[in-house]
C-alpha cells in the first residue's frame, strides 16, 4: 500500500511536468511563469520551497536531539517567513515587474555600469551554482532515507530514482511545474504536520506524558529552554537561531515567486496563508521530534525519527502519505533549485544568449553533480541546508534590502556586499562556531547590510 501511495504521487508529479510544458512558450514562462502566478500558488510554492528535508527531517531531529530548546527554532524560522512576506514581497513585486528582471541576480546588478553588472552577474551566478549544488544535493540525501524507509530498496537506489524525477519534471515544465508541484507538496507537508504530530503525541500519553518522558530519560540538557553555560552564551545561541530567519531575504529560488506574482494586491492574501501555514509545520515538527525521543530513545539518528514514527503508529495508507510528505518537501527545494540554477547560467551568466534546450540541460547537469556529491560525500541534512543557506542569505539579502528600502546602491558596493556576505560565510565556517552558529549568520550579513548602505549614500548614489 505504501508503495502505490508513492508511486501514484510519482506519477502525479511527471503528468504536471507534462501539463506545465505546454504553457512553456518563452524565457519568461520558463523562469518565472509569465508572471501570471495566484496568490495561493506563490503562497505555497514559496513556503514549500523555503522549507526542504530540513523542515521535516532536519527539524525534527534537532528536536529530538536538543529537547526543549528547539522550541526557539520555531519563531527563528517563521521570522524569516513573516521579513520576506510583510516587508519583501511587496516592494520586490512592483519593482522588480518595472524592470522586468527575471532573476534576483539581474534584479540586483540593475542600475549599474555595464562592468560592474557584468562582475555582479558573474558573482552572483556563481554563488547559486556552489550553494545549490550543495543543497539538492542534501535533498537527494534525504529522498534516499525517504524512499528506502518505506520501500524494499536500498538507499542508492532511492537516490538515484527521486533525482530523475525531479529533473525530469522541472526538465519539460520549468517554473510553471516547479511552482504547481510545490504548492501540491505544500500541502502534503501540512498535511504530514497536522497527522503525525497528534498520533505521536497520542501515544506518547499526551502533553502532560510527553514532559514526565523526556524527565525520565534523566538528561538534563533536555529540559533546559536554553542549554548553555551561561546567560550571555544562552543570548548568542538564541540570535544565531534567528539568523536563520534573516536568510529569508537572499533565497533566490524562494523571492522569485514574489517577482512572479501578477498583481501587488495579491501580496496581503499570499502572506496570510504563507505565515499559517509556517506555523502549523514547525510546531507540528517540534511535536514530533520530541515525541519521538520519548518513544523511540535509542535511534542512531534524530533525523529519521519522523519516518520511523510514521511506520509505526500509522496505518500504511498515512505512513505512505507521509513519507511522500517527505519526498514532497525534499522535491519542491530541489526542483526550484534547479531551475534558479539553471536561470544562473542561461539569464545571469549568458544573458539569455542560450535556447531553451540548453537552459534545460544545464538543469540536468547541476542534477547529476547534485546527486553524485550526495552518493559520494554524504553528510548530515540540517548542517549541509544551514550551511548553503546562510551563504546565499548573506551574500543577497543585505544587499536587496537596501536596494528596496533605501535606493541605488553604487556598482562597486554592491559586489563589495556580495562578497563580503558570501566569502566570510564560508571562511567563518571553518573556524570553532559559536553557540547557535551566531558569528557566522549574524557578523557577515550586518557586515555586507553596512557596505550596501554606505554605497547608497546621496554622494555615492
Amino acid at each position: 500500500m505504501v508503495a502505490l501511495t508513492l508511486t501514484l504521487y510519482l506519477v502525479a508529479l511527471l503528468g504536471i511536468g507534462i501539463w506545465a510544458q505546454r504553457r512553456v512558450g518563452d524565457s519568461e514562462d520558463f523562469h518565472l511563469a509569465g508572471r501570471r502566478m495566484g496568490p495561493v500558488i506563490a503562497a505555497l510554492s514559496a513556503s514549500a520551497s523555503s522549507s526542504s528535508a530540513w523542515t521535516l527531517l532536519g527539524m525534527s531531529g534537532a528536536a529530538y536531539a536538543w529537547g526543549l530548546q528547539a522550541i526557539w527554532l520555531v519563531p527563528a524560522v517563521v521570522s524569516g517567513f513573516f521579513i520576506n512576506w510583510v516587508f519583501i514581497a511587496p516592494r520586490l513585486q512592483p519593482a522588480s515587474h518595472a524592470s522586468q528582471a527575471l532573476t534576483l541576480v539581474e534584479f540586483l546588478g540593475q542600475g549599474t555600469r555595464a562592468q560592474h553588472e557584468s562582475a555582479l552577474r558573474i558573482v552572483g551566478a556563481l554563488i547559486i551554482l556552489f550553494c545549490f549544488t550543495l543543497y539538492v544535493a542534501s535533498q537527494f540525501q534525504a529522498a534516499g532515507t525517504a524512499i528506502s524507509t518505506a520501500l524494499p530498496i536500498t538507499s542508492t537506489v532511492a537516490m538515484v530514482a527521486g533525482a530523475m524525477i525531479v529533473i525530469a519534471y522541472v526538465f519539460m515544465g520549468g517554473f510553471w511545474a516547479a511552482s504547481v508541484t510545490d504548492a501540491l507538496q505544500g500541502l502534503m507537508m501540512l498535511a504530514v504536520a497536522l497527522i503525525l504530530p497528534a498520533a505521536a503525541l497520542a501515544a506518547v500519553g499526551g502533553p502532560a506524558a510527553l514532559w514526565q518522558g523526556l524527565v525520565a530519560l534523566d538528561d538534563p540538557g533536555l529540559l533546559r529552554l536554553v542549554d548553555q553555560p551561561s546567560l550571555l552564551l544562552a543570548m548568542v545561541f538564541v540570535a544565531g537561531l534567528f539568523g536563520i530567519g534573516l536568510g529569508y531575504p537572499g533565497q533566490p529560488h524562494v523571492v522569485n515567486r514574489f517577482m512572479a506574482l501578477a498583481s501587488a494586491d495579491q501580496v496581503r492574501f499570499a502572506r496570510n496563508v504563507a505565515l499559517g501555514w509556517a506555523v502549523m509545520i514547525y510546531i507540528g515538527m517540534v511535536i514530533v521530534g520530541w515525541s519521538g525521543r520519548v518513544l523511540l530513545p535509542e535511534l542512531a539518528s534524530g533525523e529519521s525519527a519522523l519516518l520511523v514514527l510514521a511506520v509505526d503508529l500509522l496505518p500504511a495508507v498515512m505512513g505512505g502519505l507521509i513519507t511522500g510528505g517527505v519526498l514532497a518537501a525534499i522535491m519542491s527545494t530541489s526542483d526550484s533549485q534547479l531551475l534558479v540554477a539553471g536561470s544562473a547560467v542561461s539569464h545571469d551568466l549568458r544573458r539569455g544568449r542560450i535556447s531553451l534546450f540548453a537552459d534545460r540541460l544545464v538543469i540536468v547537469l547541476l542534477g547529476v553533480a547534485a546527486l553524485g556529491l550526495a552518493l559520494f560525500f554524504p553528510a548530515t541534512i540540517f548542517d549541509r541546508v544551514l550551511f548553503a543557506w546562510q551563504v546565499l542569505g548573506n551574500a543577497f539579502g543585505p544587499l536587496l534590502i537596501v536596494l528596496l528600502f533605501v535606493g541605488p546602491v553604487d556598482g562597486r558596493y554592491r559586489l563589495a556586499a556580495m562578497l563580503t556576505g558570501a566569502l566570510l560565510t564560508v571562511l567563518i565556517s571553518f573556524a570553532p562556531q559559536a553557540p547557535g552558529n551566531a558569528v557566522e549568520r549574524l557578523l557577515p550579513f550586518f557586515l555586507a547590510l553596512v557596505l550596501a548602505w554606505l554605497g547608497a549614500r546621496p554622494a555615492r548614489a
